[in-house]
């Protein structure tokens, strides 16, 4: 750091990105990160979120995760949760669907239903 003005700028830009991640309004993307989510590659899925997510500068999108969800023989799971508070919960996650849900489901509005619990359960 070489000067005040310096130190304002990462305050501004910290600060801007705080915000961002505690959006209360926007879209949720939870990723199951307890052992066995991450053994079955909950990290590159949740990566490739924030990287998509990034990309299109999606302001309204909150990136987190969470301990287990209880469905270990689908995991990488990862849930949605609108503004409103409704849930879609996708199984068998990877980096090249979460870029699908991003540009289909959270960009578009249209749930993957293909990807989600009911579709792998058979309901």
């Amino acid at each position: 750091m070489k000067s005040i003005a310096e130190l304002d700028e990462i305050r501004k830009k910290t600060l801007d990105q705080l915000s961002i991640r505690s959006n209360e309004k926007g879209i949720k993307v939870v990723v199951a990160m307890a052992t066995c989510g991450i053994a079955a590659g909950a990290r590159p899925v949740m990566k490739a979120f924030i990287e998509e997510i990034n990309k299109r500068n999606l302001n309204n999108v909150t990136v987190s995760i969470t301990g287990c969800i209880g469905v270990c023989k689908m995991e990488p799971v990862v849930e949605i949760l609108d503004k409103d508070g409704k849930k879609v919960t996708y199984v068998n996650m990877t980096p090249e669907k979460a870029e699908r849900v991003v540009l289909e489901h959270i960009v578009n509005g249209n749930v993957c239903t293909d990807l989600t619990i009911g579709a792998q359960e058979g309901v």
